[in-house]
């Protein structure tokens, strides 16, 4: 969508003679995240229903766990079957990641997959199974002093200024080589939802390093208040463009 001593966060708008330096920043002070509550999301793609997901954020000590579920439906399912499931654990005074696990079902892929973040050692370590033929598979990359991970990276970007035409680079590490991600605040605009209408900061995202380079564009839609759920997140690459759009948010009870 990792902890270790967080380092000082840098971002630049445009025409400030400043670069953006990739780090990570800690929270604000006063920070709320969307506890209690499942965000769910419909997905579309070329115009065809494509399925649901699910994000789901709680406390657990320190720490902050992030669930995520994301399952194909329609014809998309019969094109490309989807049952993903992903958990990732942040720390909660710097916004570093520790560690994210994945189930993968996506047509004949199927692996699990764990990735833990050794700061000491400045290491990404995964360990990953093919769920097919139990093949195991062992590596480990070097990371810097904080990075944050493909799911809880969804509210770190949240949690920033983000200030208009303002750029925030940041690292981002999936058990590969770490990437620079580079945050693009685009505008405001209002999105229309089954959940309701919100007054939206749009923000582009892409990878400026690493294999990911140039393969597209993910777009995410931030309500524009304190608690800056995502309310919209959108995917535009070679195989067309998925749009998540939040249908409801279920409240624990």
């Amino acid at each position: 969508m990792s902890i270790a001593l967080a380092q000082t966060a840098q971002h630049s708008a445009p025409g400030d003679g400043n670069s953006p330096v990739p780090r990570i920043a800690p929270p604000a002070a006063g920070l709320k995240l969307p506890h209690g509550q499942t965000l769910v999301y419909d997905g579309e793609w070329r115009l065809w229903t494509a399925g649901a997901a699910s994000i789901t954020i709680e406390p657990v000590g320190q720490m902050q766990k992030v669930t995520a579920t994301a399952n194909s439906a329609g014809v998309v399912s019969l094109l490309f079957t989807v049952k993903d499931r992903f958990e990732s654990v942040f720390d909660t005074r710097s916004f570093c990641s520790e560690r994210i696990f994945k189930h993968i079902e996506e047509g004949s892929r199927k692996r699990e997959t764990n990735i833990r973040f050794d700061y000491p050692r400045r290491k990404a370590v995964l360990d990953e199974k093919n769920l097919k033929n139990n093949e195991p598979k062992h590596a480990e990359e070097d990371i810097p002093g904080c990075v944050t991970d493909v799911l809880s990276g969804i509210f770190y970007l949240g949690s920033l200024p983000l200030q208009q035409g303002a750029t925030y680079v940041f690292p981002l590490n999936d058990g590969g080589k770490t990437v620079e991600v580079k945050a693009t605040v685009e505008g405001r605009e209002q999105i229309k939802t089954a959940a309701g209408t919100y007054n939206a900061i749009r923000v582009r995202t892409e990878a400026t390093t690493g294999n990911l380079k140039k393969r597209g564009s993910i777009w995410f839609w931030y309500s524009d208040d304190a608690a800056r759920l995502p309310i919209q997140m959108r995917a535009r690459a070679f195989w067309g463009t998925l749009t998540l759009k939040l249908a409801r948010i279920d409240k624990k009870q």
